[in-house]
């Protein structure tokens, strides 16, 4: 018999375009399997279907001959009679070779899958990606109402081509008998032949036919031999079958932290079992991780380490999500819908998280110190990538604080929860280390007022801050911002009785910052004005971003090899009350160069307090020359009177 014309070009497309990867004619094939199993043991339940009797059992074998490369597969399912084999096996045919061709052709326009296999049945045809010539023969289970036996077996025969052979045989005019069941075989193409090693046959089944639920032999031995867990009601479920099953699909060596095990019904039917790993290997270097999530359809591998089923930042997560409902492309290979997955996404990750704060909440310590240490870094690019989940990803940051000196973290409405009744902002300052921003003069006004304040030691923490922007109605401020003198009052305090005998004048702390300004020059000095918030420190420079965002920036904009990009006017707040300021306002005119060369180093340390100093070794040079001048000063000063005593007693002894 000859296809239709149509139906020709159809073939040829599944053939040698549809697929990206020609292993998946195992899995179609399998599948189909698989149904025709599962529709058996459906009707042996019902009570309304004649059939005939079969005490086998329900399976597949794949039987491997090198000398007729040939690949057998044969199932015990339910059958097919010579009408079925027509029908099924001409599905694109009956479904119609127009709207088939039309889908495939918008398919392919698109870039995206239109079609669903369940409408065309094609998964079949892919058998001839790899093999010459398809042999099926098959009987079926059901009796025939009206000769009320069941002694037909159908032979369907094609090279894929154009043309294909059906013949029917009876079992009373042949010596043969045939089981219940379906056989197909494939005479495989010579550069297939490798698929004829058990070795590598067992490979594919394993990739994508792993968890079906009859049994797969392969020339006699079973090769399916973990269970679909994720399919079973999470109350039957032991937690050492859940680290074993951890283990076999994460090819891990550790114990899962936290294992997931549900099932949602919206946007559609999903059974889900995620686990989190107790550790990742991107700390260690390594390179970025892949998505670590497969997708299933009714146990069968469609899509492995899919990045469509959770966001990026969840790629350490590990395990299956399985759908029966999930519309498919044409070749099963990925996901249809884009917007029915994308709500399905949205779906799981609420429910991960969900699972997160109710760690959070009821193991606190396990949260901290099993989860958030490890993973954290994760969670922040959820807050840098993914906006609809920023507040709740917020709620699950921790930090130490200030006011925690056993470096114990905190959250963020622990934080809010402590707010004096005036303070209106989170304040948080960015800096290499604890001891760092413990030290840091940014630091002084808030210890002195008694503020907590959130202690960031990255970069990339100062941009999730950023991100955050605000929480519970508050908004997160960095310690090192421009600070307007209207809104110091939360900061403000009284300095001790010998700072305040000492300050500058208001104008005269003007006038040292407008000198500052003109000595240093606008490359360097945007604005210079008195502080009221620094206690032991003489100066800083704020800007409306943190010091350490803007060298990240500054380090971002430099990663082309091009030379650094300068680093731009500071806007410098000075301390009127302390000696150094005080100092440098009485030598400024009587000691111009010594009061430069002070200015200068008053300007470097307070970029080094920043972190915006590239190299800090050429400050050397003018820390030698302030310490030339401070040993002459030290030298010119007069002896006091046992000084001199001490001396002439010296003289006499000499």
């Amino acid at each position: 018999m000859e296809f239709q014309a149509e139906t020709k070009q159809l073939l040829d497309i599944v053939t040698h375009s549809l697929y990206t990867d020609k292993e998946v004619f195992l899995r179609e094939l399998i599948s189909n399997a698989s149904d025709a199993c599962e529709k058996l043991r459906h009707v042996q339940s019902a009570t309304t279907t004649k059939f005939v009797d079969n005490d086998r059992p329900l399976e597949i074998q794949i039987e491997l001959d090198e000398v007729a490369s040939s690949l057998t597969i044969r199932d015990t399912g339910i059958g097919m009679t010579s009408e079925d084999i027509v029908s099924n096996l001409g599905t694109i045919a009956r479904s119609g070779s127009k709207q088939f061709m039309k889908t495939v052709q918008e398919q392919q326009q698109a870039n995206a899958a239109k079609g669903i296999i369940g409408k065309f049945g094609v998964g079949f045809y892919s058998a001839f990606m790899v093999a010459d010539s398809v042999t099926v023969t098959s009987k079926t289970a059901i009796i025939d109402h009206e000769n009320d036996n069941n002694n037909n077996v159908t032979m369907w025969t094609s090279d894929g081509t154009g043309t294909y052979e059906l013949a029917e045989i009876d079992e009373n005019s042949t010596a043969t008998r045939y089981d219940i069941g379906t056989t197909v075989t494939l005479f495989l193409k010579e550069e297939y032949w490798g698929l004829l090693a058990e070795k590598k046959i067992k490979e594919v089944l394993q990739k994508y036919s792993n968890f079906v639920s009859f049994p797969i032999y392969v020339n006699g031995e079973r090769v399916n031999t973990v269970e679909a867990v994720w399919a079973r009601p999470p109350h039957e479920v032991e937690r050492d079958t859940y680290v074993e099953f951890y283990k076999y699909i994460a090819n891990a060596i550790d114990d899962p932290l936290e294992i997931l095990h549900f099932r949602a019904d919206a946007p559609l039917e999903v059974r889900s079992l995620l686990f989190i790993p107790s550790f990742h290997s991107e700390k260690y270097g390594m390179e970025r991780m892949e998505p670590g999530v497969s997708l299933y359809s009714r146990k069968v591998l469609i899509e492995h380490k899919s990045p469509d089923i959770l966001p990026d930042w969840l790629r350490f997560v590990k395990g299956v999500v399985d759908s029966e409902d999930l519309p498919l492309s044409i070749s099963r290979e990925k996901p249809q819908d884009s917007a029915l997955i994308g709500k399905l996404r949205k779906a799981l990750t609420r429910r991960f998280l969900s699972t997160l704060e109710k760690m959070a909440k009821k193991e606190p310590e396990k949260y901290v110190e099993e989860f958030y240490r490890e993973y954290s870094h994760f969670l922040k690019e959820g807050i840098c990538h993914d906006y609809e989940f920023q507040p709740t990803l917020a709620k699950l940051l921790r930090f130490e604080t200030n006011k925690n000196t056993t470096r114990e973290l905190v959250s963020l409405d622990t934080y809010v929860g402590n707010l004096r009744p005036e303070q209106d902002s989170i304040y948080y300052l960015t800096a290499p280390s604890r001891e760092a921003a413990a030290m840091s003069p940014y630091l002084e006004a808030f210890d002195r007022a008694n503020i907590e304040v959130i202690f960031v030691y990255t970069a990339i923490d100062d941009f999730v801050m950023a991100n955050v922007g605000t929480y519970e109605g508050r908004p997160l401020v960095s310690v090192e911002k421009n600070k307007d003198d209207d809104k110091d009052e939360e900061t403000d305090d009284k300095k001790d009785d010998k700072q305040e005998e000492m300050a500058l004048s208001a104008t005269e702390a003007i006038d040292v910052c407008m000198w500052m300004k003109k000595t240093l020059g606008d490359g360097k000095v945007v604005s210079c004005r008195p502080s009221s918030r620094l206690v032991s420190s003489p100066a800083i420079v704020t800007d409306n971003e943190s010091g350490m965002m803007r060298r990240m920036m500054r380090m971002v904009d430099n990663s082309d090899g091009r030379d650094g990009m300068p680093l731009p006017g500071q806007n410098v707040e000075i301390n009127p009350s302390h000696p150094i300021i005080v100092g440098l306002h009485e030598i400024k005119e009587t000691e111009p160069v010594l009061a430069r060369v002070l200015a200068e180093q008053i300007y470097d340390n307070c970029l080094v307090a920043a972190g915006l100093m590239d190299d800090s070794r050429t400050m050397l040079p003018r820390l030698n020359d302030l310490l030339v001048s401070l040993v002459k000063g030290a030298r010119k000063q007069p002896k006091d009177e046992s000084g001199d005593k001490e001396s002439k007693d010296d003289s006499t002894r000499q």
